[in-house]
């Protein structure tokens, strides 16, 4: 494998738009590195991480986003090159600061804030757009198209941070940054800067009769930047004199676009305008090729951005074009686009003849549908998880089926899919938040037992000041706290209870345990899932308790713990179904309710897949017949 930090100018290797991003703050001459873990964000962080000793870089998961930019910012502040990363939903955390953050200005370093979107949502809750939250806190905002664009992106970025004492944001997507293309690496450059912290400045976003002087610079500096995106090399234009069709795109819309104009054989007839330059938009020279075509389509992700905000521009220009995009169900208001999008909205519009596939093609590819199994959602095998919500369940069922389940961002949100349990699901720390406020409602009638259901790492995220409210304000609940020792949506990064930090230095252990005490409860209890009775009981006992509780469930993430036992030589103890007294047949379905993916039923029979078994032993000890045992036993 090629060494990506490789000080080695014009060398050609393939890397992945994440990998790109961080190789360009490493040319940049970065100082310091944050983030909280966010696919499909998370890889900028990492890879950063494996190169700080070599570069002497402060890299750092911090315990959230609206930390780790507050982080970036003091490295800014102090003169040092700075890069923080995140996933939509963490701008949302972030704008508060962001916004302030802009007023004040970055200081001296320069300041990158890369926030990766997932159209179709991949591995997020929900889609959204962070191109009208870069332009709602006013400040620059870029997007490339390509890896080599993402690496260089980082580079001019932080050229114009420092010019403009502004943050720069770049819009990452799921498909740039777990692509890979051809990047050619730049010189490395060293920055030496030392950290200092001029007394005479104070970084504020101003206060009453000041932030409006505040507001009003930045509006110069947005002023001069639009100026300077005018003539920038991010902005490019391939086609005719004359274009039929006029396409305006951005980020990934560029290269599906690029790939269906390759398909109808359309160069002649379609010119293909990308912006880069997302905030300030070039007015100037979009009106400039608004002015060369009569049709304008608009090909971009998610929302209608460039198409509103361009359609806006053209309400004073003289000549009059027609528009074509999202607003116009050209291309699809929602999700993930493709060249096949692209090429049906190009044949829709100039009405030219396509045919993508034979329809006999189609029809047989129906047939097969038929016979591909589906596969739904859940959670891995051996997964403790699983385990601690069949707990819950069985604990509600024994309450009469009263217990309302609270849910948050984390691998255990599949608990919606899981029979259902899970009734809420929002944003990272909600669950706690939501649980504090249904358990204040029995005065007017609530008769039901909350139990909210937390991550470990979600817990240090955004579930403290939740559990405080509780106690402040009188409420009753059931915290449940899923740990498994590690950030495992994401990758497995550590967290402030795993003992280790982003470069696996050993660290101070926070314990939830000490964290919760501290705050004031006192009825905490620390269970196994993997003991079926035990834990049950537990959760029974605190939901019908009428008190705060708060139950940790312990237990390693289960692929860290097939990884340690495959790297010491350990065996898997697996598990078997003993057919002579399994019930399966009779009605008994207990272990396939159980949801296990290494659990099966064929014909009648229910057997354990001895590929998936990851040797929990759960299933053994909830089956009423004694029919499951490890194997050799």
């Amino acid at each position: 494998m090629l060494d990506i930090f490789t000080d080695s100018p014009g060398l050609r290797i393939l890397l992945t738009g994440n990998e790109a991003i961080a190789r360009g703050a490493i040319e940049a001459g970065l100082h310091v590195a944050s983030a909280y873990p966010g696919t499909p964000s998370t890889e900028i962080v990492e890879t950063l991480a494996m190169a700080a000793k070599r570069f002497n870089l402060h890299v750092e998961w911090s315990v959230n986003e609206i930390v780790s930019l507050e982080v970036a910012a003091s490295a800014s502040w102090s003169g040092l090159r700075a890069l923080t990363a995140m996933k939509h939903n963490g701008l949302n955390t972030v704008i508060d600061f962001l916004i302030a953050l802009s007023l004040s200005g970055s200081g001296r370093g320069g300041l990158i804030i890369v926030s990766a979107d997932d159209p179709q949502s991949h591995s997020s809750p929900y889609e959204q757009d962070t191109r009208l939250l870069g332009r709602y806190a006013e400040i620059p905002m870029l997007e490339p198209s390509t890896p080599q664009e993402a690496k260089d992106m980082v580079l001019y970025a932080f050229k114009l941070s420092e010019e403009f004492n502004l943050p720069v944001l770049i819009r990452g997507y799921t498909r740039l940054g777990h692509s890979s293309g051809d990047v050619i690496l730049g010189e490395i450059r060293k920055v030496d800067r030392k950290a200092f912290l001029d007394k005479n400045i104070f970084f504020s976003a101003g206060g009453s009769g000041f932030s409006p002087v505040l507001h009003m610079e930045k509006h110069r500096k947005i002023y001069r930047i639009e100026s300077e995106f005018e003539k920038s090399s991010w902005n490019t234009y391939i086609g005719p004199e004359n274009p039929e069709l006029l396409i305006i795109t951005s980020g990934a819309g560029y290269t599906y676009t690029t790939e269906a104009c390759r398909i109808l054989n359309l160069n002649g007839k379609v010119g293909v305008l990308k912006i880069g330059t997302l905030y300030p938009i070039p007015k100037r020279l979009i009106e400039k090729y608004l002015n060369i075509t009569s049709k304008v389509l608009f090909v971009e992700e998610i929302d209608p951005y460039l198409e509103e905000y361009i359609k806006a521009l053209s309400a004073d220009l003289e000549f009059k074009v027609k528009f074509f995009g999202k607003m116009t169900n050209h291309i699809p208001i929602v999700g993930e686009l493709n060249p096949d999008i692209v090429v049906s909205s190009i044949v829709n519009i100039l009405k030219c003849s396509y045919t993508s596939i034979p329809q006999s093609y189609k029809e047989i590819l129906g047939e097969i549908s038929n016979y591909i199994p589906t596969r739904s959602l859940t959670f891995c095998p051996g997964c403790p998880h699983r385990a601690t919500y069949w707990c819950i369940i069985k604990a509600i069922r024994r309450n009469s089926n009263k217990g309302y389940v609270t849910g948050d961002i984390g691998c255990y949100a599949l608990g919606r899919s899981y029979h259902g349990i899970m009734k809420t699901l929002h944003c990272m720390g909600a669950s706690i938040g939501l649980a504090s406020g249904f358990g204040v409602l029995k005065r007017f009638g609530l008769d039901e037992p909350i139990v909210a259901v937390i991550g470990d790492s979600t817990f240090y995220h955004a579930g403290i000041p939740a559990l405080i409210n509780i106690l402040y304000n009188g409420s009753k609940a059931t915290i449940c706290i899923l740990d498994n020792s590690t950030t495992a949506m994401t990758g497995f990064q550590p967290h402030p209870g795993s003992g280790v930090n982003a470069l696996g230095d050993e660290a101070p252990y926070i314990s939830i345990e000490n964290i919760v005490k501290a705050i004031g409860f006192r009825n905490i209890s620390i269970i196994d899932p993997f003991n079926v009775e035990e834990a049950t009981e537990a959760v029974y006992k605190a939901i019908t308790s009428g008190e705060n509780n708060i139950l940790i469930f312990r237990r390693k993430c289960m692929m860290l713990t097939v990884r340690e036992m495959m790297e010491k030589g350990l065996k898997i103890n697996k598990y078997t179904i003993d057919h002579d007294k399994c019930r399966s047949k009779r009605s008994c379905k207990l272990c396939l309710e159980f949801n296990c993916p290494a659990i099966y039923s064929m014909d009648g029979v229910t057997d354990i897949d001895q590929t998936l078994c990851n040797g929990c032993g759960v299933c053994a000890q909830i089956c009423p017949f004694q029919a499951i045992h490890k194997l050799g036993d």
